[in-house]
């Protein structure tokens, strides 16, 4: 019985050891800098309104380098668990460990050098509970969602979905030292923000979460009910959103931003339903946009509110 190599992998092993550029672009591409770039954009504006203001320069610095390199060795280890279903999907073939340019050793020492590497950097520069929060980030990534929920449940963005909610507690808590109300808020918009992020984009790669068997809702749930589960949970994120006003005292610039993107957030998950009872596809990918676009936008008014005299 014959084994099949994919073609790119064949290619990639008959091409030779790859440059060191290329190779640094595959480590990088181990981090899935998209994810961690997203994760990153939460964690200045939780500074800033844990300062009240421009925290310390090097402290946002040394917060960004400790949780970048969390991130990504959360991604890494995930790259290095999934490999086996990332060669049976399209979106993933093109990943190192799937091409075959970083060994599977490899990733895996990468993964535990850089997640170590943010744990003993972020105590150092600045405090035990932030470097506490970043190992417990990595942990429930890689353990609850990626080993324990991924596989095996529907409901696996949901819950494994709350190791994206760590960075605005590791930037506050390198503020303050401590984790107050409203970060925690922010941790409640975030964690009911990931599955109408999430779930749109599974509806888009169906086909690819069910031949690697991810039981992603997209994939055990028909449209109608991934559209209804993406409205309900679009309107929780905005009323979330609303409570970081009275918690945190929030201006006006705050609360018209968050009103205006929160509605059109709401009115584009209400059209994907839309779609979905009339037995139509609709645009998961336009939902999937708005809702990076609408964090990305709460994220900087929440930047700028604290930084206003009003």
């Amino acid at each position: 019985m014959s084994t099949q190599i994919p073609a790119q992998t064949q290619a990639r092993a008959t091409a030779g050891r790859p440059s060191f550029g290329r190779t640094v672009k595959n480590y990088v591409a181990l981090t899935k800098p998209r994810v961690m770039e997203l994760l990153l954009v939460v964690t200045v504006p939780a500074m800033i309104l844990a300062q009240g203001g421009l925290p310390n320069l090097w402290l946002v610095l040394a917060t960004l380098i400790g949780g970048a390199m969390s991130a990504g060795s959360a991604g890494a280890f995930n790259c290095y668990i999934d490999r086996d279903m990332d060669r049976k999907m399209k979106r993933t073939e093109n990943r190192p460990l799937v091409t075959g340019e970083i060994s599977d050793r490899n990733a895996l020492i990468f993964s535990w050098v850089m997640g170590s590497l943010s744990v003993v950097w972020l105590a150092l520069t600045t405090n035990l509970l932030a470097a506490a929060l970043s190992a417990g980030a990595i942990f429930f990534y890689v353990v609850i969602y990626t080993i324990v929920l991924k596989r095996h449940s529907e409901q696996n963005i949901v819950w494994g979905g709350i190791a994206g909610c760590f960075p605005v507690l590791i930037g506050w808590a390198a503020v303050t030292g401590s984790l107050d109300w409203p970060a925690w808020v922010l941790f409640l918009v975030i964690f009911l923000w990931t599955p109408a992020h999430y779930w749109p984009l599974s509806m888009k790669y169906r086909n690819d979460y069910a031949a690697a068997g991810v039981p992603m809702l997209g994939v055990v749930r028909g449209r109608v009910t991934v559209g209804l589960q993406v409205i309900l949970y679009t309107w929780a994120t905005v009323a979330a959103s609303l409570l970081l006003i009275p918690v945190a005292e929030m201006g006006w610039t705050y609360t018209v931003a968050s009103l205006v993107f929160g509605g059109y957030f709401i009115v584009q998950a209400h059209r994907l339903y839309a779609h979905a009872i009339r037995g139509e596809a609709g645009k998961p990918m336009q939902v999937f946009h708005t809702a990076n676009i609408y964090l990305s936008v709460i994220s900087l008014v929440i930047a700028v509110d604290a930084l206003l005299p009003f």
